[in-house]
């Protein structure tokens, strides 16, 4: 990547965002999709109900639990 030198500040904002191909966005797009294919999200089938936020709070952490255990990441 070639280093860019300045006197002011005005010929530094006036100066083109340089950005190679292959890198930006593109890249992280690129990054994302490879990441979960090697490891995607499972979450348990069906609807669940909960009597309280604390049982339910309970059964997130019990399937954040077996995620780890299966050698998948967690998501919070």
């Amino acid at each position: 990547m070639r280093v860019q030198k300045f006197r002011t500040v005005e010929q530094m904002e006036a100066a083109p965002l340089v950005v190679p191909a292959g890198e930006g966005f593109d890249r992280f797009v690129r990054h994302c999709a490879r990441f979960w294919a090697l490891a995607p999200r499972v979450y348990p089938r069906g609807v669940f109900k909960f009597r309280s936020v604390e049982e339910a709070q309970a059964a997130r952490q019990r399937v954040a639990n077996e995620g780890t255990r299966a050698g998948r990441p967690t998501g919070s």
